[in-house]
């Protein structure tokens, strides 16, 4: 994830300062554990400053409005009761080429600033502190105290002491080209490391544009440095700084990121605002996506990992159980050739009444032949309990694994993040085995507006919406809420899969390329995607049903017909790519 450096803090401020400067603070609120937003309010509109200390994603931009949600953190409730219905009046950098930022606030633009907020874009060591006039900390994102830092702590009460100061030389625009040239190739090495060490205000990003402007290589070293080499790299080192001085920058989107300069290549986004917001949002989206993907991912397979061992357990005491009429036979022979029996037998060999052929019982010859014979009934009539016993906690861990096979599956589906919805439909996942009492529901969850996820939503070759559930509860909607009398439902036969809908018009009828187009979807969006061919059944949705206390996203059926599906011919017969409602 790209970080915010110095270039993209100068850019966002000098924005916030044309456009946002004084404005009156009207709410506080907390998004999350590392992001805060401000309501500011100008005579040009209202809107809301992000203030986050994320440790990849730290950052001071105009962000999208927060969610109407309660806001329980203490953090932002101390900055409200301070800060609410005062004039953010002044946003200056506490030392030049620092990554920190002073808020002031005050009764009014133009006098003295009663409180300070300060943002440190620092990385990992990134926090805001509130402090009053005096410079005293009231209140802070995160304390730190001196067993977690030697040099500086932050904790409430405290004086504010500023970061510890850089120590690499200063960028200035006016300096001779031999000196910067000397100072970059004083010790050998590779360009991007000895501009990064030289200079303060730089970041990996800018130096690889800068080297990359000049024709370069980021590893070539500096030895190996044409004369001309250094003139086209100075040019652009002199572009940077104009850039910085004039405060004219130039926002778009890269290839692996995005930009505030004008070198290479970039689609131009209309202010350093919304290319931040959108970056960082997507980007904590995915990594969220990615965590709670392969958190959920190894849950499921656990938890199934134990139902099947359990299962074979259960699979195996009923074979054994199969023995229990062996053991009533051999009694009832024993019983009937009682005559037989001689103290000290050991075994005895008995015609058997049905087949006439000799069977060898087994005996204790401690027991007589009546005792060994009742053994032999108790030792049925345990089997035969146990039969019992086991067939419904088979069929139950059964059930619990088909269900879990479900969820799997459409965990499977949601390989990689796309669009907000995959997040969304990943977090209903979550909440789906939380309900169900497979995960516990912790306080730390991604607070959202319970925005729901729609399904996927495709086009037939005869032009007819085709929708595929993403998870249990967007099936249960699609079977038993969307569904009308005229659609045709699908799914793959006797495996986990979603349910997917052939939406047709009253009176329209589908051809066979859009049952086989449906087809081919449920069998893409099932547990047997990687096989060439998979059975897929389709009925009205009138004959669909859902088991009384069955668990989401399971459905019985009947009046089907078969077709054979296809995951692999899916993609080439996609009309369109998978489109979120929303």
């Amino acid at each position: 994830m790209q970080p915010v450096d110095f270039t993209t803090l100068t850019a966002t401020v000098a924005e916030l300062r044309s456009g946002w400067l004084p404005a009156r603070i009207e709410q506080v609120y907390q998004r999350d554990r590392t992001t805060l937003a401000l309501a500011l309010r100008t005579l040009n509109g209202r809107d809301w400053l992000t203030l986050c200390w994320h440790p990849q994603a730290a950052r001071l931009c105009i962000g999208t409005p927060p969610p109407r949600l309660p806001d329980t953190f203490t953090f932002s409730d101390q900055l409200r009761h301070q800060l609410n219905g005062l004039a953010l009046a002044r946003i200056d950098a506490i030392a030049p080429w620092e990554r920190v930022l002073d808020l002031q606030f005050a009764q009014r633009p133009g006098e003295p600033a009663l409180w300070h907020l300060y943002v440190e874009i620092m990385g990992k060591y990134s926090n805001v502190i509130l402090t009053d006039a005096n410079r005293q900390i009231v209140t802070c994102a995160y304390q730190v105290s001196d067993r977690q830092s030697s040099y500086r702590t932050v904790q409430t009460g405290q004086p504010y002491e500023l970061p510890p100061p850089l120590v690499a030389a200063t960028p200035h625009a006016d300096e001779p080209q031999a000196r910067w040239q000397e100072r970059i190739a004083l010790i050998p090495g590779s360009l991007e490391r000895q501009l990064l060490k030289s200079y303060r205000g730089l970041s990996p990003t800018v130096v690889k544009q800068l080297i990359a402007a000049a024709g370069l290589a980021p590893q070539q070293s500096t030895e190996t440095l044409a004369q001309s080499d250094w003139q086209h790299l100075f040019q652009r080192w002199q572009e940077w700084c104009e850039v910085l001085a004039t405060e004219t920058f130039y926002p778009g989107w890269t290839e692996n990121g995005y930009t505030v300069l004008p070198w290479g290549e970039s689609r131009p986004e209309k202010n350093v605002q919304t290319l931040l917001d959108r970056y960082y949002t997507q980007q904590l989206a995915r990594q969220s996506f990615q965590q709670l993907h392969h958190q959920l991912a190894q849950k499921l397979n656990s938890l199934l990992s134990k139902l099947r061992v359990k299962a074979t357990t259960f699979r195996d005491r009923l074979n054994s159980s199969d023995a229990a009429e062996t053991y009533r036979d051999r009694a009832d022979l024993l019983m009937a050739h009682l005559h037989l029996w001689q103290p000290g037998l050991k075994v005895m060999t008995i015609e058997d009444f049905t087949t006439c052929e000799p069977v060898a019982i087994t005996l204790n010859p401690e027991k007589n032949a009546v005792q060994n014979a009742q053994a032999l009934y108790k030792q049925y009539q345990k089997l035969k309990r146990a039969r019992f016993a086991v067939e419904p906690l088979l069929q139950a861990v059964s059930e619990e694994i088909d269900y879990l096979e479900q969820v799997e599956t459409a965990l499977n589906a949601l390989d990689n993040y796309a669009a907000d919805d995959d997040l969304a439909a990943l977090e209903e996942i979550r909440e789906e085995l939380i309900v169900q009492g497979y995960l516990e529901a912790t306080k730390d969850r991604n607070r959202s507006e319970n925005n729901e996820s729609q399904p996927y939503r495709y086009v037939s070759p005869s032009g007819f919406e085709v929708w595929v559930g993403r998870n249990n509860r967007q099936n249960d909607q699609l079977t038993f809420r969307t569904a009308g009398e005229y659609d045709l439902w699908f799914h793959a036969q006797e495996i986990a899969g979603s349910h997917v809908l052939l939406r047709l018009l009253p009176g329209a009828a589908a051809e066979e390329a859009d049952l086989q187009f449906a087809a081919d979807l449920a069998a893409h969006y099932s547990r047997g995607r990687a096989s060439d061919r998979v059975p897929v059944i389709y009925t009205q949705p009138k004959y669909v049903y859902k088991p009384k206390g069955a668990k989401p996203g399971i459905a019985v059926y009947k009046q089907e017909r078969v077709i054979w599906g296809s995951a692999a011919r899916i993609q080439t017969l996609l009309v369109s790519e998978p489109l979120s409602f929303g």
